[in-house]
């Protein structure tokens, strides 16, 4: 997808420089698949205690069974 935008020039330098990345695209292209990565963990994060489990669930047991 072409998009044209404004960006701030030193950031996108600082963000190039501790990413490695050698292009604004691949910089920017690695920044979104962070901040995707990030959101769906913290999404995860928001289910914490609000998901009951019976009480004869045994994580150990469907391990053995692979």
């Amino acid at each position: 997808m072409r998009t044209n935008i404004v960006l701030d020039e030193s950031l996108v330098k600082e963000a190039m420089m501790l990413s490695g990345a050698k292009t604004k695209k691949e910089v920017i292209s690695h920044a979104l698949e962070e901040f995707v990565t990030t959101r769906k963990r913290r999404n995860l994060l928001d289910l914490d205690g609000k998901v009951d489990f019976s009480e004869d669930y045994n994580h150990k047991r469907l391990r053995e069974r692979r």
